[in-house]
């Protein structure tokens, strides 16, 4: 079972192996990084640490046991006991329940470790594989709305009583 992880100065490597193997795949649903990225990955990822370490975002890695990272679950925009819940898991990683998994053990650890009582999260409309990760870890809809890159519908997700049930 793979483990969850906060993010460390010591997973860099094998973060950039996961974002350049899987930057075609993401690039189908999400709006793709850009080169600039990729070339600046290392000032990135101090950034985010950085981010972290002020409790402004907290960010983890689903890992197997070798070490290498099959997604991404990461807790932004923190304030006021809530946070905006964004994932990605590697293409090779995908349909196996794992998303699914990842964002409902986070749901346990924003209560219990960071003390968040509610998550946000929003996807594009079309992405039925994401929509469903929401829906089996507990978020209901609370309304749609233009995508952020513009591009087409967003529909966006709630959930409450984090330390509840799901996890």
């Amino acid at each position: 079972m793979p483990e969850l992880q906060r993010l460390r100065a010591d997973h860099a490597p094998a973060l950039l192996a996961f974002e350049r193997e899987n930057r075609g795949y993401f690039a189908r649903s999400v709006p793709d990084r850009g080169d600039a990225y990729f070339a600046e990955f290392a000032a990135r990822h101090a950034a985010l640490l950085a981010e972290q370490a002020a409790g402004d975002c907290h960010f983890h890695l689903l890992v197997d046991g070798e070490g290498a990272v099959l997604g991404r679950v990461n807790l932004v925009d923190v304030a006021d006991g809530e946070a905006e819940l964004g994932y990605r898991i590697a293409e090779s990683a995908a349909g196996r329940g794992l998303a699914t998994g990842a964002v409902r053990r986070l749901c346990g650890v924003a209560a219990a470790e960071y003390g968040l009582t509610a998550l946000r999260a929003a996807t594009d409309a079309g992405n039925a594989g994401s929509r469903a990760v929401l829906v089996r870890a507990g978020f209901v809809v609370v309304g749609e709305g233009s995508s952020l890159d513009g591009g087409g519908v967003e529909v966006r997700y709630r959930r409450e009583g984090l330390g509840s049930g799901l996890v």
